[in-house]
């Protein structure tokens, strides 16, 4: 989304909420910008101001907004809903790597889940798209996602520097491997295999991930019924 040159991105800025206004957790690699705005509102109207300059695509987890950006419809009306759902087996495996006190709510599928469920509540029909789609057929999904979204296919978006971009320098640590990529990985069936034989072995050393598991896949199941691939 940042490489289509069109729209100004901004990542995660309501983590600030979250983490830093609310306090609800420390998180690991995370270094703290104290000029960003920090808790909800000051976050929405800052979107809001930039909005007003040229399209803005900023991307966040539900559980920084929940229940927050249901209530506040002035600013929920306002905006295009998206959500990209990653099989619950890589999504724990990954997060437990980096951070094995991850909470039930940073999982975050649930959250998401509710997050649509309120949407699709109040008039709203949000876009879902999987990610596993996206690494099997990026152009082919992105085309279908764009389109869905109202916006034009860009072929020159699946490419990019090794450059971190500015706003991933307050959380480098969670984006290593992405930094030094040039496009989007695709994925195999050996991929998705050994993915589960990993998620086995650590679940194995840490049996809360098979909880999290069990608890997180029905919202994604329910989720993925509405997936556009």
């Amino acid at each position: 989304m940042r490489e289509r040159g069109d729209l100004d991105c901004a990542h995660e800025p309501f983590m600030y909420d979250y983490y830093v206004h609310r306090k609800v957790r420390e998180m690991p690699h995370f270094d703290v910008d104290p000029t960003h705005p920090q808790d909800y509102a000051g976050i929405r109207d800052m979107l809001l101001r930039r909005a007003d300059k040229a399209p803005v695509f900023f991307k966040d987890m539900s559980y920084y907004v929940m229940p927050h950006v249901l209530e506040d419809t002035s600013f929920s009306d306002r905006l295009i809903h998206a959500f990209l759902i990653r099989d619950p087996q890589a999504a724990i495996l990954s997060y437990f790597k980096l951070d094995p006190n991850v909470t039930r709510d940073e999982i975050g599928i649930e959250a998401q889940w509710l997050h649509f469920k309120g949407l699709r509540e109040a008039g709203h029909h949000p876009v879902v798209i999987r990610s596993e789609e996206v690494r099997r057929d990026p152009k082919g999904t992105m085309s279908t996602f764009w389109k869905a979204v109202g916006l034009p296919y860009r072929d020159e978006a699946f490419d990019w520097s090794t450059e971190m971009p500015k706003d991933w320098e307050q959380v480098g640590g969670w984006h290593g491997q992405v930094v030094e990529s040039q496009g989007i990985r695709p994925i195999t069936s050996a991929d998705l295999e050994r993915q589960k034989l990993k998620f086995d072995e650590a679940a194995s050393a840490n049996p809360r991930m098979r909880d999290e598991l069990e608890h997180h896949q029905s919202f994604y199941d329910q989720l993925a019924a509405f997936a556009l691939c």
